[in-house]
């Protein structure tokens, strides 16, 4: 009964916004722009060519790939399967062709997330060759990955180029594209990891009326409505809106579990004249989930013998009905963009985020083989599985800002695009005070076998704020184009950093790390020979905030952070457009150091007495050499691909431990493919088969480092997804019908392994995320 009165409450919403939007509609609206309308004045849902007038920062032209919605004959969306973007945002550079970026951008486009009825961001990540997931907890929560360095929390992530929370969920139906530049960009967002930036693009309101209705289920029964709402009101359209909702709840990919997804949200642009536009942007972003797959620790000693387990089929409930978590992530975001003339304008924004999680899971591990495990012994395949209370981090707070002034001067023959501005966040940290339910230990069960059914849900109490983390930088750049072969662009950044974190709840915040002025500097040389084609190399150095040493008795310098690292990055690259297809490669070398633990030279009384005496620090450096390819766009007539590799050589060197000088990072795959392919049947065939098409996606990964000594591996692994979609008309207007089925062959793979925190630690033990077996979707769409 309370599924139905959800369901009929949404059901029931959505009518009456449609029927508002139908009658604010009925307005007399001019369908023109504002005369003489700069791209920062209105930006439409269709792709637009690059603006040569002034660099416009900020502004996403050309981002939003929906189709112009026009009430008449016309395409429903995604169905044109439009996989090539010809325009990247780079922050603080705003726009640019990607012919004019001599950076390795990889981007999945809106058609792709309809078309393979994507529902969290993370699953976007597949189609990138470059980048993996470290899962914590749940696909939905992950943590990226790029080039085989792992992302930060907050730094590498950003929402419309205002950063925000990488770990937590965050619904596909809510955005409309990822960009994740490859390699180091410390010049142009600030300290961050060097695993790239993962940019993602809201929604916007487009130019003409919309209303879309999407009805579908996914896996074992998930059903799922959403919503989408967009036009512009007013005189010469000068309010434009978009509302989206969602409501999913039901069975996830197992019997016995649950899942719940439901988010609203809203996407504003006033238009106060031609030349200035505010953006507001809010959204409520509900993720329940129960019974669904735990990690598994692997123990310092190994599992026994030189391989992993084959991995479970999670088609088979491994966790008990009660374990799972609550999320909620509410997000606010606003900006002011203004063209001053024609050469010149500027852009203000900022974003707060609330990302609050209720966890309630359990921990598992897989024996050793070799020693007895919960009373057996020889127990390979085996786990043991234990309920406790988390207390870590439960409440992210992220407020983040961004300044850029642009423009474009010349001296003599020299072609100047200039940016100066600043961007940074802070973020406060809230963990639980304590445990309320003591630990629980469930039993040893077999990988293939029955699953833990008994304990019960555990809980924690209270709240303190355990740490907090300040980034600014000041930013200028400098894009001269020296001839219509030649350019040079350079960016540089100084950024303060302030670290501050809590022994436990009892304790205030006390200074773990400061430095100020930290410079991060980038120079790019771009040669064109054609204009459809770029050889580039660049050359970076950024800096990145020190890990934290976790609260442990076990280290000398528990809770204080490491000193500022620099990571420094070489890149060639090669980038051609040939009609309607995009082909770039780059190849890389990238250095970072490595943050290890290391047994206490000379320990003194109180380190004698610890239990494992160890100094957190900075004890080698991983270097990764790799080459990355990537082809989009149209290749044959009704033939659309997006397709890639990543060839990477990732190794831990100068290490510390010489049992660990060269060997392979944990995680990083040393190949890693996939193609996506979108058939549709030509018009030749007839009107009704001609609204046909076909998809299939292949990914493949290769095997990967599970432990530091590298004594262990995942195995690689290849996936298979198909679908179809079928497009017709119902009195002039779009319907489409879509029906797909992830990994085909229901293939049973370790997703996901990294080291345990923090971040970019050797530490002994590893996790182990299994990938989600055959799931089906479907989505029935239509527009009115």
């Amino acid at each position: 009964m309370h599924d139905r009165f959800h369901t009929f409450c949404d059901a029931g919403t959505f009518g009456a916004l449609l029927l508002t939007t139908s009658a604010l509609a009925a307005t007399p609206v001019s369908t023109k722009p504002h005369t003489g309308a700069k791209p920062a004045a209105i930006k439409t849902s269709a792709p637009k060519k690059q603006a040569t007038a002034a660099p416009i920062a900020g502004i996403l032209d050309g981002s939003n790939g929906e189709t112009v919605n026009v009430h008449g004959h016309h395409a429903a969306d995604g169905t044109a399967a439009k996989y090539m973007n010809k325009i990247v945002y780079l922050g603080p550079l705003g726009n640019r062709d990607t012919l004019d970026t001599p950076y390795s951008v990889m981007g999945v486009p809106h058609d792709v997330v309809v078309n393979q009825q994507i529902r969290n961001l993370n699953d976007m990540a597949q189609y990138l060759p470059s980048v993996q997931l470290e899962v914590r907890g749940d696909p939905n929560t992950s943590r990226p990955q790029s080039r085989g360095f792992e992302a930060d929390v907050i730094s590498n992530s950003r929402l419309d180029g205002l950063n925000v929370v990488a770990t937590t969920p965050y619904a596909a139906e809510w955005v409309d594209n990822l960009q994740v530049l490859n390699g180091l960009a410390g010049a142009m967002y600030g300290p961050e990891n060097p695993a790239g930036v993962f940019e993602y693009t809201l929604k916007r309101p487009t130019d003409r009326r919309t209303e879309r209705l999407s009805v579908g289920v996914d896996s074992i029964g998930t059903p799922t409505v959403n919503g989408d709402i967009s036009g512009r009101v007013g005189r010469n359209g000068w309010f434009g809106y978009r509302l989206n909702m969602l409501h999913a709840n039901g069975t996830a990919y197992t019997q016995g579990s649950m899942v719940r997804r439901e988010m609203v949200s809203g996407d504003f642009d006033i238009h106060l004249d031609d030349k200035t536009v505010i953006e507001i942007d809010a959204s409520h972003y509900t993720f329940d989930q129960r019974g669904t797959a735990p990690g598994f620790g692997i123990l310092a000693t190994g599992v026994g013998g030189d391989k992993l387990p084959e991995a479970p089929d999670l088609s088979k409930r491994l966790a008990p009905e009660w374990s799972g978590y609550n999320m909620e992530t509410n997000t606010f975001l606003a900006k002011i963009k203004h063209q001053i003339n024609k050469d010149w304008s500027f852009t203000l924004g900022g974003l707060y985020q609330d990302a609050a999680r209720q966890s309630f899971g359990v921990a598992d591990t897989l024996c050793d083989g070799s020693k007895t495990c919960g009373g057996l012994t020889g127990s390979d395949g085996w786990f043991s599985s234990k309920a406790t209370a988390t207390t870590t981090a439960n409440d992210f707070r992220v407020g983040s800002n961004m300044a850029y002034f642009n423009g474009r001067v010349h001296t003599g023959p020299l072609q100047h695009d200039l940016v100066i501005g600043t961007n940074g966040y802070m973020m406060g940290n809230y963990n639980p005070t304590g445990a309320v339910t003591s630990a629980q230990n469930l039993g040893v069960y077999n990988l293939s076998g029955a699953s833990p059914s008994s304990g019960t849900q555990p809980y924690y109490h209270g709240r303190y704020k355990s740490s907090s983390v300040t980034s600014q930088s000041f930013i200028v750049g400098d894009t001269m184009r020296i001839n219509k072969h030649w350019s040079v662009m350079g960016t540089l950044a100084w950024s303060w950093i302030n670290q501050e974190s809590a022994l436990n709840s009892k304790s205030p915040l006390r200074k773990t790390f400061d430095t100020s002025a930290a410079f991060s500097p980038t120079a790019s040389v771009m040669y064109k020979p054609t204009d459809n084609q770029t050889i580039y190399f660049t050359y970076g150095r950024s800096v990145e905030a020190g890990p934290v040493t976790p609260n442990s008795a076990s280290y000398t310098n528990t809770n204080m952070a490491l000193p500022i690292a620099h990571s420094e990055e070489y890149e060639v690259g090669y980038k051609l457009r040939y009609k309607t297809m995009q082909f770039n490669v780059a190849g890389f070398r990238m250095t970072s150091p490595y943050a290890m633990y290391v047994a206490a030279k000379n320990p003194d009384a109180g380190c004698a007495a610890m239990t494992n005496c160890q100094t957190y620090q900075y004890g080698g450096t991983q270097r990764n050499y790799g080459v990355e390819a990537q082809i989009s766009g149209e290749v044959l007539p009704n033939l659309s691909v997006l397709a890639g590799m990543t060839w990477l050589d990732a190794e831990l060197v100068h290490a510390a431990s010489s049992s660990l000088n060269n060997k392979e990072i944990v995680g990083a795959a040393p190949l890693q493919a996939n193609m996506l392919l979108d058939y549709r049947l030509p018009a030749s065939m007839g009107s009704f088969a001609s609204g046909w098409a076909f998809n299939a996606n292949v990914h493949y990964m290769g095997n990967r480092a599970a432990n530091v000594t590298n004594t262990l591996h995942t195995g690689s692994y290849t996936t298979l997804d198909l679908g179809t979609r079928y497009a017709f008309h119902v009195a002039q207007f779009p319907w489409v019908v879509r029906f797909g089925v992830s990994n085909a062959t229901n293939e049973r793979y370790w997703a996901s392994v990294y080291t345990g925190a923090p971040s970019g630690t050797s530490g002994a033990a590893s996790s182990l995320y299994a990938g989600l077996p055959r799931v089906y979707h479907f989505t029935f769409s239509a527009e009115f």
